[in-house]
């Protein structure tokens, strides 16, 4: 089966990672990226579409028609940030995100980059993990053909690419301890883009997708 993709985040570091796989993956037919913004790529496989605010799609409805698979990996950080607003940010934009795309596109596959601790009850302490969490339970319920909630713990970035987070680079040289210490902790970004690939692809048995599944999809 041949992939036609829906790709947010492409101007951050995980949508420009993912974007990547998809555009150098012969099961990737075609890639439409939605952002505020051009992510800078070109790409006989991709198509830019440029909305202010993603939460009004109502100009771009038949733009967003025709695809099998969305990958979301847009997100914000919680720091600075109250609940209330990372609510609005998370939960609010992609869960009507979400929606749109589920009713343009009856036979999709929903991919949502979460994060590890993620709360699938939608408690605890951690503000960010609840918000998550309601996000990923929201999103399994609407009834897509297919939908898995990525929890990525640290992510090697791929070489060569323009957004890497700072922060990112300044610990990449770790990578290689962490991998031997926590190898279920950490991925590379190339394996988050490929396990995605493959999930919406093939399937797999379990809605949500730890870091251990993601290297099990990537191999």
């Amino acid at each position: 089966m041949k992939l036609r993709v829906i790709l947010t985040g492409a101007t951050g570091m995980v949508g420009e990672g993912v974007l990547h796989e998809c555009l150098n993956n012969e099961s990737v037919e075609k890639v439409l990226s939605v952002s505020r913004k051009p992510c800078g790529t070109t790409h006989n496989k991709l198509t830019e579409l440029i909305i202010p605010d993603l939460s009004n799609l109502d100009d771009a409805l038949l733009q967003l028609t025709g695809y099998n698979a969305c990958f979301f990996c847009a997100g914000v950080t919680s720091i600075g940030k109250n609940e209330a607003e990372y609510t609005k940010l998370t939960y609010e934009l992609t869960t009507k995100f979400a929606k749109t795309l589920n009713r343009l596109n009856t036979k999709m596959t929903f991919c949502y980059i979460s994060g590890a601790g993620t709360y699938s009850t939608e408690l605890g302490k951690n503000m960010w993990a609840r918000v998550k969490g309601k996000t990923e339970n929201a999103i399994m319920a609407m009834g897509f053909h297919a939908a898995y909630m990525f929890r990525p713990g640290y992510i090697h970035p791929t070489p060569g690419l323009k957004y890497t987070q700072k922060f990112v680079k300044y610990i990449s040289w770790m990578y290689p301890f962490l991998k031997l210490i926590a190898n279920n902790s950490v991925s590379t970004l190339k394996e988050v883009g490929i396990s995605m690939i493959n999930v919406a692809k093939s399937g797999y048995s379990k809605q949500i997708i730890e870091v251990q599944d993601i290297h099990k999809l990537a191999a």
